[in-house]
C-alpha cells in the first residue's frame, strides 16, 4: 500500500471510525415527517425529527408537480456551467424572484449554501485589498472557509456580543473598508442575532453586512423573507444569503443583493464559475417553493405551533436545549458516548430518528441531540415525542436543566458498555 494511504489507516482509531454514522433513509413524499430507515437487520418506517425540510416543501404538490413540469421539458440536468449552455429560463425566474423576495436588486444562485458562502465571501472579502471582517464566532462553516480564502483580515467577535463586536470596530483602521458577517437564526444553538443592534454599528463604522438567513427564510417575517423582514430592518443588511433547501424543500444556494456586486460575484467566484449550474427542475421546484410561500402562512403557523408544544413540554420534562428563539430545538447532552446512546435508543425503542452531534460540528463536552420539529408533524407526534427523550434523559442520567441551573454538569449515572 502506498505510504500516503498508510498514514490514513495508522492514524485513524477505532473510535474515531465509529464517530459519524449514516442512517439509510427514504422519506415518503405525501407522509412527511415519515420515513423508511434502512438498517442490516430491516426496513422499518420511523418518524423523522432532524430534517432541515422544516416546512414539508419537499413534498408540496406545486413543487412536485413543477419538478416533473421541468424533467419532462428539460431532461435530468442542466448541460453545463451557467457560462457554457447551463443557463435555462428557470434560473433566470428564481433569480428574479429571489431578488424581490428580500428586496434586492439582483440575486445568484450556486449548487449549495456550502458554496454560496465560500464562494461569494471569497470574492466579496477579498475585494478590495485591506478589508477586515468582522465575523460571529459561531458562524458556519462555509462562511468561515470562505473567509479563509478570500484571505482578508478577520477579527472574530464573540457570539451575539454587541459589546464585543463594538470595541473590535472602534479599534479598526477607521479608513479599512469593513464587513460584518453573521447568522440570523444560528444551526446549532437555534439562537438569533441581535440583528437592530448589529445594523446599527455598521451603519455608525460604514460596514457593509453579510446576513446568512438559511434557517430563517421561508419560516418567519412577512412573506416568509426572513429574521430581517421580520424586524422591519431587511434594508439595513446589503447581502442576504440563503438556501434552496430548508424552508424552500430543494437544494442549492443563493445570494441576493446590489446588482454591481451580485455582477462581481458572478465573474469571478471560482465556485460559480466552474461547476455545472443546478439541475432545471430543481430551480423550478424552488421557484414554485418561494411563490407558495410568499402567499400561504399556513407552515409557517404549523411549524411555530410545533415548536412552541415542544418549547413547553421540554421545559416542563425538565430536558436542557439550547433556546426558545426558534424552531431549532438543540437537546444539550454534553456527552459523546451518551448522546449517541440516547440517539440509537429513540431509534430503535420508539422508531424516532434524531441524529447524535458531535465534534467537529459542535465543540467537545457540548454535543447534543439536535430536533427539528416541522410544519408536517402533528400535535399528537410532538407530545409522543417530547414523552419518550423525557424517559430516556431519565434512564440514562442525562443532566437536567435544573441540575445545570446548579451548576452540576456531570453526564451520565449509566454505565455505559
Amino acid at each position: 500500500m502506498p505510504r500516503h494511504l498508510d498514514y490514513f489507516t495508522e492514524q485513524l482509531t477505532d473510535e474515531q471510525r465509529r464517530t459519524r454514522t449514516f442512517l439509510e433513509i427514504g422519506r415518503r413524499a405525501g407522509n412527511f415527517p415519515s420515513a423508511i430507515a434502512r438498517t442490516a437487520e430491516e426496513d422499518s418506517e420511523v418518524t423523522v425529527w432532524c430534517s432541515n425540510d422544516y416546512l414539508g416543501m419537499g413534498q408540496h404538490p406545486a413543487v412536485l408537480a413543477s419538478v416533473h413540469d421541468a424533467v419532462a421539458r428539460f431532461g435530468a440536468g442542466s448541460g453545463g456551467s451557467r457560462n457554457i449552455g447551463g443557463t435555462n429560463h428557470r434560473h433566470v425566474e428564481l433569480e428574479r424572484e429571489l431578488a424581490d423576495w428580500h428586496g434586492k436588486d439582483a440575486a445568484l444562485l450556486f449548487t449549495s449554501g456550502y458554496t454560496a458562502n465560500d464562494g461569494s465571501l471569497a470574492v466579496i472579502a477579498g475585494n478590495p485589498s485591506g478589508t477586515i471582517v468582522f465575523s460571529d464566532e459561531l458562524n458556519h462553516a462555509s462562511i468561515i472557509d470562505g473567509l479563509r480564502r478570500s484571505g482578508a483580515e478577520k477579527r472574530i467577535f464573540r457570539h451575539n456580543d454587541v459589546a464585543h463586536l463594538a470595541r473590535l470596530l472602534a479599534e479598526a483602521d477607521p479608513e479599512a473598508p469593513k464587513l460584518i458577517v453573521l447568522e440570523s437564526v444560528y444551526s446549532m444553538s437555534g439562537d438569533v442575532a441581535p440583528l437592530a443592534e448589529i445594523a446599527e454599528l455598521a451603519h455608525r463604522y460604514g460596514a457593509t453586512t453579510f446576513l446568512d438567513e438559511v434557517h430563517a427564510i421561508g419560516m418567519y417575517g412577512p412573506q416568509g423573507a426572513g429574521i430581517a423582514a421580520r424586524e422591519g430592518i431587511a434594508d439595513r443588511f446589503d447581502v442576504v444569503m440563503g438556501t434552496l433547501a430548508k424552508g424552500l424543500g430543494t437544494a442549492g444556494g443563493y445570494i441576493a443583493g446590489p446588482q454591481d456586486l451580485i455582477d462581481a460575484v458572478r465573474t469571478l467566484s471560482r465556485a460559480f464559475v466552474f461547476t455545472t449550474s443546478l439541475p432545471p427542475a430543481t430551480a423550478a421546484g424552488a421557484l414554485a417553493a418561494v411563490r407558495h410561500l410568499r402567499a400561504s402562512e399556513v407552515e409557517r403557523q404549523n411549524l411555530a405551533r410545533n415548536a412552541r408544544l415542544l418549547h413547553r413540554l421540554l421545559d416542563e420534562a425538565d430536558v436542557p436545549f439550547r433556546s426558545h428563539d426558534s424552531h431549532i430545538v438543540s437537546a444539550l447532552v454534553g456527552d459523546d458516548a451518551l448522546c449517541k446512546e440516547a440517539s440509537a435508543l429513540l431509534l430503535n425503542r420508539h422508531r424516532i430518528y434524531v441524529q447524535a452531534i458531535n465534534a467537529p460540528s459542535v465543540r467537545e463536552g457540548e454535543e447534543l441531540l439536535r430536533i427539528a420539529p416541522s410544519a408536517t408533524h402533528t400535535e399528537a407526534d410532538v407530545e409522543k415525542f417530547a414523552e419518550a427523550l423525557a424517559g430516556i434523559w431519565q434512564e440514562l442520567g442525562i443532566v437536567t436543566a435544573s441540575d445545570r441551573a446548579a451548576g452540576r454538569t456531570t453526564a451520565g449515572v449509566k454505565e455505559l458498555v
